[in-house]
């Protein structure tokens, strides 16, 4: 699969026939863990395959930890949970200098031992329980695919993705993100209680028998054609004004381009990291339905989970119960018609 095979109209058939295929064994491998959530294995695969960070929310028990465990097995990715507490501190997560001697030599030395951070997947569970000065840490590694220890920097795996779970039940010892670190998820995917269907058919699958771990489907060198071919999908301009329109709606005081909902109800709006986002995540769903180019309806079946944590509704907006959701409804209906 050529990183180029979307140049050459006569390579473009296959590419995408290609990609669909790798893409199909991935939902298969992982529908026999995972029971339904199908939007939401898809808002993760766009995640992954764009080689971007997640936010998932949802309540206990909804298999969060076990679908973020066999998409590392799937791509063969060295995984690392780390379980935040709010006394974790930021050497738990990067690794911390030890002074160690040498047995041949008898000298002392520094020496840096690595954190759970080292991983291609990294699951952040419970994010939101960790300090701000640990989230610090965390968001330098999320932002700059690096961390600094000693004054010496070390460079993390490729691919490296932070996928972190949040209880929006609990908030008893909880710290709200930082804007900036949310800006760097890609989504915030939220996950639903299963229907009665669905969940009678956890029951019996889990109650009978231990579940498989899904076995390894991708070489790292297939991945990376994979997330290169993402990249090398063709924006047509209507398609990029439409993610950068949505974008400027959201934000207020924006000389004429503000949605008048969110002149309303909006303190802070998208920033160009959710059009960018947009563009990104719309390139890899045109691939996943075996489309060449991206559509507005590409971009329209992402732009929930990329803007909802972008967009910082005011206390008006809470006291009429105008959820980020409600005002994402209203640019998708509203904006660039």
């Amino acid at each position: 699969m050529s990183n180029a095979a979307l140049a050459n109209p006569a390579d473009a058939p296959q590419a995408i026939e290609n990609f669909q295929q790798s893409v199909g064994r991935i939902r298969a491998a992982l529908k026999q863990v995972i029971v339904g959530q199908e939007a939401v294995i898809e808002q993760l695969l766009i995640c992954a395959l764009t080689g971007s960070h997640a936010l998932l929310v949802g309540a206990p028990g909804l298999a969060k930890t076990l679908m973020v465990k066999s998409l590392a097995s799937i791509f063969d990715w060295k995984f690392s949970r780390v379980q935040f507490t709010p006394d974790l501190m930021p050497s738990d997560i990067t690794g911390y200098e030890l002074l160690m001697r040498d047995n041949t030599t008898g000298n002392t030395e520094m020496k840096f031992r690595f954190g759970p951070i080292f991983a291609n997947l990294v699951l952040a569970d419970e994010i939101n329980r960790a300090a701000p000065k640990t989230q610090s840490a965390l968001l330098e590694a999320m932002a700059e695919r690096h961390v600094t220890v000693g004054g010496v920097t070390y460079q993390l795996d490729d691919p490296f993705l932070v996928i972190a779970t949040q209880n929006p039940i609990e908030q008893e010892g909880t710290y709200p993100l930082p804007e900036a670190q949310l800006d760097r998820f890609m989504m915030e995917i939220r996950i639903g209680y299963p229907t009665p269907e669905v969940e009678r058919d956890i029951v019996q699958r889990t109650t009978s028998s231990e579940l498989p771990v899904p076995d390894k489907q991708f070489t790292p060198e297939l991945f990376n054609q994979l997330k290169h071919l993402v990249r090398s999908v063709p924006v047509p301009d209507p398609i990029a004004d439409y993610a950068v329109a949505l974008c400027a709606a959201s934000r207020p005081g924006g000389n004429g381009t503000t949605h008048k909902s969110c002149e309303q109800y909006v303190t802070f709006g998208a920033g160009p990291r959710g059009s960018q986002n947009l563009v990104m995540a719309s390139k890899a769903r045109a691939l996943m339905y075996g489309r060449p180019v991206p559509t507005r309806e590409d971009i329209v079946a992402v732009a929930k989970p990329i803007l909802r944590h972008r967009i910082i509704v005011n206390h008006r907006a809470m006291g009429d119960g105008i959820s980020t959701d409600d005002l994402i409804d209203k640019l998708l209906k509203e904006v660039a018609k």
